[in-house]
């Protein structure tokens, strides 16, 4: 359905959805915060009303009380609570540094990553760690959970997940709960079927680690990959 035909109060929220968050104005994102307007007008009315009180500035606008807000026709308590507390969160992000992604350029630093997860554990998990092409870390996922000496990964969900987050590398990594560091028969296959796979995606495998309680093997140190 093209956006014309629709009602003006869904209109934010689908041109939203049809065109992304960059393509909405001041006014249709503040509609979507309050979600509907007043009988005698539709949210985006009510919200170019609103901003344009306080010349279009959203920090004039977060020093509006909430009696201040409920003042407008078709602005009750919750919406102007709404209002106040999406300006909060903004105030709150824009305070906040972007958290620096850790970089992995050994298996050193994906052990010391994965051993907080898999080096305590009494079965056996399967746990990748998914890069981008700077090997930065990206996303962590627990992909299975297994018996007592056995735990088998989906390699479609795998890369489903690195396609989802647009990685171009991939650490997979699994625990001997017995503390046996060899890599078993089933250990070297599905390493091998991952790489492969990886290979068609053009999502490289970096390495395999195989963790136990106090220390770990790397496919890639060892050569197996």
């Amino acid at each position: 359905m093209s956006i014309k035909f629709l009602a003006e109060d869904d209109r934010p929220r689908e041109k939203f959805l049809l065109k992304g968050k960059n393509s909405l104005s001041d006014s249709e994102l503040l509609a979507i915060i309050m979600g509907s307007g007043s009988r005698d007008e539709t949210a985006v009315e009510l919200a170019r009303k609103i901003l344009a009180s306080v010349d279009n500035n959203w920090h004039q606008l977060s020093l509006l009380t909430i009696k201040d807000l409920m003042k407008f026709k078709g602005v009750g308590e919750v919406k102007a609570i709404s209002i106040a507390t999406a300006l909060e969160i903004g105030k709150r992000r824009a305070s906040q540094e972007i958290p620096e992604k850790p970089t992995i350029s050994s298996s050193k630093d994906a052990y010391n990553i994965l051993k907080l997860h898999l080096s305590d554990l009494r079965t056996e998990e399967f746990w990748a760690i998914f890069l981008n092409q700077s090997n930065k870390v990206i996303h962590i996922a627990q992909l299975t959970q297994g018996g007592i000496n056995q735990s088998i990964v989906d390699i479609r969900i795998l890369f489903k997940i690195a396609l989802d987050h647009f990685s171009t590398g991939i650490i997979i990594s699994h625990n001997h709960p017995s503390g046996n560091l060899k890599p078993s028969e089933e250990d070297l296959n599905i390493t091998q079927k991952v790489k492969e796979a990886g290979n068609v995606m053009n999502i490289q495998l970096l390495d395999h680690l195989i963790i136990t309680q106090n220390t770990y093997t790397s496919f890639a140190d060892e050569g197996l990959l």
